[in-house]
């Protein structure tokens, strides 16, 4: 079963005039560790997730435009989008920012928001192909391929929530469904071994980088239902062998 995988920072005596600094740091490391450069959408929550947003800013993703020769990059630069948010500095507000996050994953998988995708098979190197219908080119064959997410990078005010920066970070990636570094639903073969430890390697790499980037002191790689990532992959790749 899927659960939803978080990355929790945190930092001693983090002054909130700081948060921009440090909200800037991990989403500049995005675009270093398979991620894109630039912030799809901001959102301002004032006083706990309940209540309406009090800002919201969409500045757009990868799309393909006609006449184009490839995908055309939109969005805001991380720290103007940060700049933009954190205009409403509160103690009790939160501030999320989604940003782009490239992982192989099994054809089929819902799209997000991709114009092209890179596919791979055991005998070839990854190529580019154009989404049909939520898939990748025509075939039985199942094949993984390079699938664009919106990973929500949130920092949150000392009184959002009750506090709740003390249990979840100062700092929290949601990095949405863990079965692209499990797929626990499907045969695993040496191609899906290997891919799958690529994406593994990309989340440590990324979480090593955010925490240096940054200067956090602590950090927590967790999941919603409390099971160790480590563990179930350590079970799942002893099944697929």
């Amino acid at each position: 079963m899927s659960d939803t995988l978080y990355l929790s920072l945190w930092y001693p005596n983090l002054r909130l005039a700081a948060m921009a600094e440090k909200l800037t740091a991990v989403l500049g490391e995005f675009a270093k560790h398979g991620g894109e450069p630039l912030v799809y959408a901001a959102t301002v929550w004032p006083v706990s997730w309940q209540e309406a947003p009090v800002f919201q800013r969409v500045y757009g993703r990868v799309v393909q435009v006609k006449g184009a020769e490839g995908p055309v990059q939109l969005g805001e630069e991380p720290n103007l989008a940060v700049e933009d948010a954190l205009e409403l500095l509160h103690e009790d507000y939160a501030y999320e920012f989604q940003i782009g996050w490239t992982l192989w994953e099994l054809e089929g998988a819902p799209v997000e928001a991709a114009a092209w995708r890179a596919t791979a098979s055991a005998a070839t190197a990854p190529q580019l192909h154009p989404v049909q219908n939520g898939r990748v080119g025509v075939g039985s064959e199942p094949r993984w391929v390079r699938t664009p997410r919106l990973v929500r990078v949130m920092g949150f005010g000392p009184l959002f929530d009750d506090g709740s920066y003390e249990q979840e970070g100062q700092i929290r990636i949601d990095f949405g469904s863990d079965t692209p570094f499990l797929e626990e639903e499907a045969e695993l073969d040496s191609t899906g071994a290997r891919l799958m430890a690529e994406n593994v390697r990309r989340l440590v790499d990324l979480t090593n980088g955010v925490e240096k980037a940054s200067g956090a002191t602590a950090r927590l790689l967790w999941s919603e239902l409390g099971e160790s990532l480590a563990q179930r992959l350590a079970e799942r790749l002893s099944k697929g062998n």
